[in-house]
């Protein structure tokens, strides 16, 4: 290797050590590894309010987590089963009540910002009808957590068996916008699997794998 190389390959591992030593912990991690990973979601969903406040749970909205090896997004038509009738705060709506109170007049329809994103990816009219002239479109949700592909997580093996969302999640309940908790390495999830096969899981003895075959099928 010739050393303008060689001081290149330098400048660059040195430049790399003086950005970890200043850098926030959150910054620094391996390739792969999206540990804090929090993007902004093209309607903004409230966990805190949803899961928190209102107490529904994860599973209404991420059924197939009962079923399948994936949680899934749900169906803007779940979201509907409430926005059909709920369509903004309920603070926003006694405001709304109030003034027209005073102004001697029927309330008017109050409809979230957020909200009319839902309904314009349903192609929904102010009468909760789908308009064939408004073009339905997918809500594009960003994914948070993501493992590689050669990787087989089944969700509904860990639901069955009791494990809780917020055990890989974190305390999703109290999150306006999600973001990821573990760094769900390997090491992560085995350390895991160890500490249940000695303590199981709410009280219930478990025999979760270590062996590598059981994820890398």
């Amino acid at each position: 290797m010739n050393r303008p190389i060689i001081l290149v390959v330098l400048l660059v591992a040195m430049g790399f050590g003086l950005w970890a030593a200043v850098a926030p912990l959150s910054a620094v991690r391996l390739p792969g590894d999206n540990q804090f990973y929090e993007p902004e979601q093209p309607i903004a969903y409230s966990h805190r309010l949803h899961a928190g406040e209102l107490g529904i749970n994860c599973l209404y909205c991420h059924g197939a987590a009962e079923h399948s090896r994936r949680a899934g997004v749900p169906a803007a038509s779940t979201c509907m089963n409430c926005h059909k009738y709920v369509t903004s705060t309920i603070s926003a709506k006694r405001a709304e009540d109030e003034l027209a109170q005073k102004e001697n007049r029927s309330p008017r329809r109050i409809v979230s910002t957020e909200l009319a994103k839902l309904y314009d990816a349903m192609g929904l009219d102010e009468h909760m009808n789908v308009d064939p002239k408004r073009k339905q479109h997918p809500i594009e949700w960003t994914r948070i957590h993501h493992l590689p592909s050669f990787v087989t997580f089944d969700h509904s093996r860990h639901v069955n068996a009791g494990v809780t969302c917020q055990t890989c999640h974190g305390p999703i309940e109290t999150m306006e916008r999600v973001r990821q908790i573990p760094d769900l390495t390997m090491g992560w999830c085995v350390n895991c699997h160890r500490d249940v096969n000695a303590n199981g899981v709410n009280g219930k003895p478990v025999q979760a794998s270590t062996d590598c075959i059981s994820c890398h099928q």
